[in-house]
């Protein structure tokens, strides 16, 4: 399997992921954040630009991505909207 880049932390690093992107974005990513999270409850990260810093595990779960169900979604170039649609329950 190929490797690819992608990059991170506004453009300043990089990762080598395997080729499946499916794993780095949206709800699979989630899941991925929360097991390294618990992995390493007891390690100190920093936070506010290195000025602050707290433990891993004292930090909010990641949350489930709210619906988006019946809300109004701007379509053209701001002069449109329309309701979105329901995709189904997941």
């Amino acid at each position: 399997m190929a490797k690819i880049r992608l990059h991170t932390g506004r453009g300043t690093g990089w990762i080598e992921v395997d080729e499946d992107l499916t794993k780095w974005s949206g709800d699979e990513f989630r899941k991925i954040q929360e097991a390294k999270k618990k992995a390493s409850a007891n390690e100190m990260v920093h936070t506010g630009r290195g000025t602050g810093s707290r433990r891993l595990g004292d930090m909010p779960d990641p949350k489930a991505r709210p619906s988006t169900e019946g809300r109004t979604r701007v379509t053209g170039r701001g002069t449109g909207s329309r309701k979105s649609k329901n995709k189904g329950s997941e």
